[in-house]
């Protein structure tokens, strides 16, 4: 890990930590909160989503001007460093406003549109999930691997949906993995899930639809475990686009692969 990377991993982990612990406050008085809707009724953002990715935006250009920034709630800021922070303050607003406890920060660095970082921070269970491009992955510090020998038919997969996925999709990927002898889970936070699947809890996590700030730190998570990821485009304009997302421990790959249709 070069000293660039090192010193980005280090302040990803803390703001991480101190973003999580302001959301969880947040969390903690939710009932004050005013809600708002976005895309849908579904997608909804409150003051919370705001300030968190306030904190963790300023806390990013104080320590590193030069690199860009995308946040789920106030857009991209472009760099000139070749790196680029990529954030969703709160994946999983509506379980968060509805008092579950599935709901992360989700912290992500690129460069030359590949993911070198991920952290992502889920206050509720105390969880700090931290990867680097080859220094491995941890949960808590302990190091994470993904098991080559679980498939669809020996544990559970992770998918997610929203409202760009027509509602026959989403029945489709049910039936398809219970079709091959699976069963499937879905928390609300595509983060999340992703963080599971490089811990070990999910063989894979598939959604037809994912953002980079939804998927690009998870991504890296599963990379460093030794999972796969399905490539997402995150160079120049594309890092604006939504796309689908797979990861994935060997043994589930191909078909995965096959259900998602990739």
């Amino acid at each position: 890990m070069n000293e660039q990377i090192s010193r980005r991993l280090a302040l990803a982990e803390r703001v991480a930590r101190e973003a999580g612990a302001k959301a969880l406050d947040y969390f903690n008085r939710r009932e004050s909160l005013v809600i708002e809707t976005k895309r849908d009724a579904q997608d909804v953002v409150s003051i919370a989503d705001r300030e968190v990715e306030l904190l963790i935006r300023g806390q990013i250009a104080q320590a590193f001007p030069d690199d860009g920034f995308l946040g789920e709630e106030f857009g991209l800021q472009p760099g000139n460093s070749g790196y680029h922070w990529v954030v969703d303050p709160i994946d999983g607003t509506s379980p968060f406003v509805n008092g579950m406890p599935n709901w992360c920060v989700s912290i992500a660095v690129i460069y030359q549109g590949e993911p070198v970082i991920g952290v992502i921070m889920a206050p509720c269970q105390q969880e700090c999930f931290v990867a680097a491009q080859g220094a491995g992955a941890t949960l808590n510090g302990k190091p994470l691997h993904v098991d080559p020998a679980r498939t669809l038919q020996n544990h559970i997969t992770g998918f997610g949906a929203n409202s760009y996925v027509a509602p026959e999709r989403v029945g489709e990927i049910a039936a398809e993995i219970t079709a091959v002898g699976g069963n499937f889970f879905r928390n609300g936070s595509g983060a999340m899930m992703l963080a599971w699947v490089a811990a070990g809890r999910l063989v894979g996590y598939y959604e037809p639809y994912m953002h980079a700030w939804d998927c690009l730190a998870g991504y890296c998570l599963v990379n460093e475990a030794g999972g796969w990821t399905h490539p997402f485009n995150a160079q120049g304009e594309q890092l604006l686009r939504g796309a689908p997302v797979l990861a994935v421990a060997p043994g589930a790959k191909d078909e995965l692969m096959r259900i998602a249709r990739l």
